[in-house]
């Protein structure tokens, strides 16, 4: 009989960054207790455009629930073309498995910010003011500048794509995202001839953010992309799930997805975008260099040093399955590592 591949047990996920400072933990402890409050408690809309055209109103949900943003696709946008299966004959943008549901996508969470539990981001969530709310775009630019996030918002068509999420901590979800390309960010900001990687960098404020009053991690939270990677047409900046806005707790107002890496590598409630010549210094990288390498590609070849990667846990499910190449976006994206030791660079 085979071996079963490891299950990480709850010790082992905790990072040796985190573990290593249970005492300094303990006494940070303090900074959470009694600040739960209503899940997406005084969320605004996403967009402030005009009513009659498409888009959430500018103003702020009722009740402070999430906002539904069923308005906010306009026909005939790429997440229709993608539903119509017009990526021969099948669409990279949508899967049919079963999506996760909403509530666990909401309240099961890695946003160490907000605290270092599952539970924890959602409770602290309603610290996070999102508005007003501004993105840095500096570095290998063109056309380097300050964008309002409404503005943002105003200037690409919003999609629904339905994509896999694999945590390395070998859990995973399939979550129904709204958003836009990065690459159409990208293009419009127009990168110089030495840009080669884009940079993204997490809000930085401990009264927002509580869980950067410890020292868990360097903040503020930095991750990275090659350049080839960030324009992909996987790759998305989201600000809403299930056609509601982005909760706080889930990386709102706006993050990062590339749904071939690891969770870890999608940078949430991003205030700066950098074009960089040389390879940015992320945070979990740095941290630990052992275990979370830059590239981040979903790989059950290779083992974390703690647990194995080859099946995951489903969240909603009883039974472990097989992890895929690249998290099942192999035939989209293995190209872009054409020649490269998967192994070494891990």
């Amino acid at each position: 009989m085979s071996k079963l591949p490891k299950e990480p047990s709850a010790g082992e996920i905790t990072p040796p960054a985190l573990y290593l400072r249970r005492r300094e933990l303990l006494k940070n402890a303090a900074l959470f207790a009694g600040t739960a409050s209503a899940i997406g408690g005084g969320l605004v809309w996403l967009t402030g455009r005009d009513a009659g055209s498409s888009g959430a109103a500018g103003a702020e949900a009722p009740g402070g629930d999430a906002v539904p943003l069923t308005d906010a696709r306009p026909p005939g946008d790429a997440s229709t073309r993608a539903e119509a299966g017009e990526t021969k004959g099948r669409s990279s943008f949508v899967t049919d498995e079963a999506r996760t549901p909403y509530e666990d996508i909401i309240s099961y969470n890695n946003f160490y910010e907000l605290g270092l539990s599952k539970s924890a981001p959602a409770a602290n969530a309603g610290r996070l003011r999102l508005r007003p709310w501004a993105i840095s775009a500096d570095g290998e630019l063109k056309r380097p500048q300050i964008i309002d996030l409404d503005t943002l918002l105003r200037w690409f068509p919003l999609e629904e794509r339905v994509y896999r999420m694999r945590c390395v901590e070998a859990w995973s979800m399939v979550i129904p995202w709204l958003g836009f390309p990065l690459a159409a960010l990208l293009k419009r900001l127009e990168p110089t001839s030495r840009a080669r990687y884009v940079q993204f960098t997490t809000l930085l404020d401990p009264e927002q953010l509580p869980g950067q009053k410890s020292r868990v991690l360097d903040w503020p939270y930095v991750e990275g992309l090659r350049i080839d990677e960030a324009m992909h047409p996987l790759t998305m900046l989201a600000v809403g799930i299930y056609g509601k806005t982005l909760l706080g707790q889930n990386g709102a107002p706006i993050r990062l997805v590339v749904p071939w890496k690891y969770g870890f590598k999608g940078c949430k409630s991003i205030v700066r975008i950098e074009l960089t010549e040389r390879r940015p210094r992320t945070t979990w990288s740095e941290a630990a260099p052992d275990e979370y390498g830059f590239y981040a590609n979903v790989n059950p070849a290779v083992d974390h040093p703690r647990w194995s990667q080859a099946t995951e846990r489903r969240i909603g499910e009883l039974r472990r399955r097989p992890t895929l190449p690249f998290n099942g976006y192999a035939e989209e994206v293995a190209g872009l590592y054409s020649g490269m030791d998967l192994r070494e660079n891990f």
